[in-house]
């Protein structure tokens, strides 16, 4: 089974996880990884704590004692405006403090952000297409049926 703990920005703290867990359901965006056999389960589910990342410091220790084997970063550290300039620091945080593997992306992004986000210089500026490659990969029609 593998465990997976969600780290999402604080300024959807409101948020109540449904993209994210029909994601994971249908193994769409970043939960395509996970083959539709193998059994999942979430052990986690917090914010970063507002920027510049409180809980980053603490929820993934929470999460490991919780048997976290990867901690997704929400697709809303991406595709909110602005993108989270902190986004390759947590990444790079959790993987050195915790040893645990860090994915970014949950949910497929909304095709409307992709084509806003395309017009705009925020993401090619911040590596954030590097960053969420594997999302932008995924089918178009498939990032419609988020929006």
């Amino acid at each position: 089974m593998k465990k997976i703990g969600i780290i999402l920005c604080d300024r959807y703290r409101e948020c109540g996880g449904g993209k994210c867990f029909r994601a994971l359901r249908e193994r769409r965006g970043a939960f395509s990884r996970y083959a539709a056999e193998e059994a999942v389960e979430i052990v986690g589910y917090s914010t970063c704590g507002g920027c510049p990342g409180g809980n980053v410091e603490h929820v993934p220790e929470e999460m490991a004692r919780n048997g976290a084997d990867v901690i997704h970063l929400a697709t809303g550290l991406i595709v909110g405006y602005p993108p989270c300039p902190y986004i390759a620091d947590f990444k790079a945080f959790i993987e050195a403090a915790f040893g645990i593997p860090v994915v970014v992306g949950t949910h497929p992004i909304p095709l409307r952000y992709v084509e806003t986000q395309d017009r705009l210089p925020f993401w090619e500026r911040t590596g954030m297409k590097d960053l969420a490659g594997d999302l932008l990969a995924e089918n178009r029609q498939v990032m419609a049926s988020y929006d």
